[in-house]
């Protein structure tokens, strides 16, 4: 008989054909359920359907040298010695004594597998196996930063576009802000038993102006309201000196550029790292100069 444990957060699958305990194997407050081993091969995988990995023995690496990262870059295996050992008179050592190599736990999963499953079964071997790659976090945590729409600003300024600015007057730039536009926007990705939550903000926004001069804003930048009259902003302004008619286009154009940072850590704590992305977008505006009547 085989004893499947499922987790809250993966689906472990144990194979063996002994009555070996298996203590060592079980999460804690794990749910257990039954399925049969057919005789051979015996492995058990998901809700009692009997299966065995491409190319594989009952033996495992003692037999075949198949089941490590090797020859298949998506699967990532990691392997323990196991003790308890099985009883001298278990056939799990394949007519081997104790001593001569060792019985090991191998716990495999695909990293392409969503559902996170992990097969967990016990073979005897001479050496013990070398483990696949672990799973790289920083590569979870880009993969959670994928899965997020991360857009630039979503520009709005005084002039402005289509309207008309006026030399010396205090400009306004701000960007709306939302998950997407300015954060947070958190998402998460998982491979086998690893997790990782990334969280992105923007740290900045670098706006250039059209004019050669460049104005960077660690704030979102305050929205224009009629009442603020020819009050300079408070935390993200600027003015021009020239008028766009200096341009080859007319027209001043402005482009605005977010710095996403992007902090991430392995869910229930352990390792952290940080990101960047980065994002723009644009718009034309025109500033002329006071015409003055004489």
């Amino acid at each position: 008989m085989l004893s499947t444990w499922r987790p809250a957060a993966m689906t472990l699958v144990a194979v063996t054909a002994l009555a070996i305990p298996f203590q060592a194997l079980a999460a804690p407050g794990g749910e257990k359920d039954n399925c049969e081993a057919p005789e051979d091969p015996f492995v058990c995988v998901g809700a009692g359907t009997p299966e065995r990995p491409p190319g594989e023995r009952p033996g495992g690496m003692g037999g075949t040298g198949g089941s490590g990262g090797g020859s298949n870059s998506s699967r990532v295996c990691t392997y323990e010695k196991m003790v308890p050992e099985p009883p001298a008179d278990s056939s799990v050592w394949e007519g081997h004594k104790p001593g001569d190599g060792a019985v090991y736990i191998e716990r495999c999963f695909e990293k392409s597998d969503p559902a996170g499953t992990t097969v967990v079964r016990i073979f005897w071997s001479k050496q013990q196996p070398a483990a696949a790659p672990a799973v790289d976090s920083a590569v979870l945590a880009q993969q959670a930063v994928d899965k997020m729409l991360l857009r630039g600003p979503d520009i709005g300024i005084t002039p402005k576009p289509g309207g008309r600015g006026v030399v010396g007057m205090p400009v306004y730039m701000w960007t709306t802000t939302g998950p997407e536009t300015y954060g947070p926007n958190t998402a998460s990705a998982t491979a086998g038993p690893v997790s990782v939550t990334a969280t992105a903000r923007v740290s900045k926004i670098v706006w250039q102006m059209g004019d050669g001069k460049t104005v960077t804003c660690t704030t979102a930048g305050t929205p224009y309201k009629a009442e603020y009259g020819k009050k300079p902003s408070p935390d993200c302004g600027h003015r021009y000196n020239v008028p766009s008619s200096t341009t080859s286009s007319g027209k001043f154009h402005v482009t605005a550029t977010s710095t996403w940072t992007v902090d991430w850590q392995v869910t229930g704590g352990g390792q952290t790292g940080e990101l960047t992305e980065i994002r723009d977008s644009a718009v034309d505006i025109t500033v002329a100069e006071v015409q003055v009547l004489n």
